[in-house]
């Protein structure tokens, strides 16, 4: 791979940046030292993702600084983004210095959250290794860390100098790792992209098996759709919030399960569910366009039923109440006016939410 061109541009004015997606992109050094620089580098990953792909960036960047933090959600906490600052500190970064995140979606938040509070904002650059980093979390600059009362209750809009995104990294990805990446890809085209729904419907098959030119249209179309809402809503006022189909459910049920049972993409592939069956009840979408989802969903190996032993309505809906989309105390919900046309509800009767929800959890 001699020529690396641009894939496409998340359009932000002076806080532009490009997103690169290409297979071998990792083992490039000439083009990561030109994205990276060769100025203080602190990069920081998981210990699960180092083992893999550490060794070759410091090979690249012999005297980058790195850390590695606990495997998993339940460690996207204040006491994990506390330990990054004292090693920043205690290695002497600077103002210039640029965070480097290797890994997946927690990663990448709490690494973007560091990058926006360490000496009040450095550059930080996204490389996703999982396919729900690549087409979701690394792209528009949401970071922040988790809080026993909720999901990302603390942080800071801080957008990335550029995201690289390799193909070859889903290679190395779980099964259900990578399934549960599927859901943010679905999603776009159930927001906002018809046509890239029913690609999904004729490809999952492709996208599942892996297959390179299956998987880079996905991701790209899956960028396009995320760059597009950004750019016209950088800061979540209000389109921006579509991208959260399904997320007020799946929030509140990772929260109740202490992140331990569920990846976030498999609570966000049930989330997506329960709205799509919001938007049924409501009379919005029509039990074709219900099923189409379903089945798709359903097909990516995503649950259509919840969490082992979970039945607690009541302490699901408390938790929704608390979530970062409750505006004036209401409720609100992403749904769906049909395939590919997203839209922000924001007073569903609390009686039919009940009736949603026993309807799954008391099954």
């Amino acid at each position: 791979m001699n020529n690396i061109t641009e894939s496409m541009q998340v359009e932000l004015g002076k806080r532009s940046y490009p997103i690169f997606v290409e297979s071998g992109i990792l083992s490039n050094e000439l083009f990561l030292k030109k994205i990276i620089g060769d100025g203080q580098i602190m990069v920081i990953t998981n210990e699960t993702v180092a083992k893999i792909y550490l060794d070759a960036f410091l090979e690249i960047f012999p005297k980058s600084s790195h850390f590695s933090i606990p495997d998993g959600e339940e460690f996207k906490n204040l006491s994990t983004l506390e330990d990054i600052f004292d090693e920043l500190i205690t290695r002497r970064h600077n103002r210039s210095t640029t965070l480097v995140a290797l890994g997946g979606g927690v990663v990448g938040d709490i690494t973007g959250f560091a990058a926006a509070s360490f000496q009040r904002g450095v550059n930080f650059i996204q490389i996703p290794t999982t396919l729900l980093a690549q087409v979701d979390s690394s792209v528009g600059g949401k970071t922040g860390v988790n809080h026993s009362f909720g999901k990302n209750m603390i942080g800071a809009f801080h957008q990335p100098k550029a995201v690289i995104i390799d193909i070859n990294t889903l290679t190395t990805l779980p099964a259900r790792e990578f399934n549960a990446g599927l859901a943010e890809v679905i999603k776009y085209g159930l927001i906002s992209d018809y046509d890239f729904f029913e690609w999904l419907e004729k490809n999952i098959t492709s996208i599942l098996s892996r297959d390179e030119i299956a998987l880079r249209y996905a991701i790209l179309s899956s960028c396009k759709n995320k760059a597009s809402v950004v750019a016209k809503d950088e800061h979540e006022q209000g389109l921006r919030a579509i991208l959260n189909l399904g997320h007020t459910f799946a929030h509140a049920i990772e929260t109740v399960t202490e992140y331990k049972v569920w990846l976030h993409g498999e609570a966000v592939g049930f989330g997506m569910l329960l709205a799509l069956d919001l938007s049924l009840s409501l009379g919005l979408i029509d039990h074709d366009s219900f099923n189409r989802a379903k089945k798709l969903i359903s097909l990516a190996n995503l649950p259509t039923s919840p969490p082992p032993g979970e039945n607690n309505i009541s302490n699901i809906i408390d938790l929704m109440r608390m979530d970062k989309k409750v505006l004036d105390g209401k409720l609100r919900f992403i749904l769906l006016n049909s395939i590919g046309d997203a839209f922000v509800h924001d007073n569903v009767p609390l009686d039919l939410l009940n009736k949603i929800l026993l309807k799954y959890f008391n099954n």
